[in-house]
């Protein structure tokens, strides 16, 4: 049964740029470094940075990306910090809780949140959208 989500690597095309805005920029605690990849650690889970030359140079047309967990306290300067190093945003927010979504050096969507699972799942459940299913939890 899984219990959780391990790891999670990314294709990076320049270690160097790509080490430097996960742990300066993200403040992500760098845990390894190597001449192919970084290991950095946030909120007890781990991010791999892998060096691969196939890394594609753009954004995938798709929504699918990472979302991290922010205080609420910290997203605004979060934002600002984000904006002065030139991200570029690739949404707006259109959904439940504060959000911004951003591109790292590589092209991969990420996104700063302030909610959660519970958030969201009481939204569902004032507006529920056709079809909605809710599961226990366990």
């Amino acid at each position: 049964m899984i219990k959780g989500i391990n790891h999670i690597t990314l294709a990076v095309r320049d270690l160097e740029v790509s080490f430097r805005f996960y742990a300066e920029i993200l403040g992500m605690t760098p845990r390894a470094r190597w001449y192919k990849g970084a290991y950095l650690e946030a909120g007890g889970n781990w991010i791999c940075l892998s060096l691969d030359e196939t890394t594609r140079n753009s954004a995938l047309p798709e929504y699918t990306h990472l979302a991290f967990t922010v205080e609420v306290a910290e997203f605004s300067a979060m934002v600002e910090q984000l904006q002065a190093a030139g991200v570029q945003r690739w949404q707006e927010n259109r959904s439940p809780g504060e959000s911004f979504y951003f591109l790292d050096p590589n092209g991969h969507k990420l996104e700063i949140h302030i909610s959660n699972l519970q958030d969201r799942l009481k939204v569902l459940v004032d507006r529920p959208p056709k079809d909605l299913i809710l599961f226990p939890a366990t």
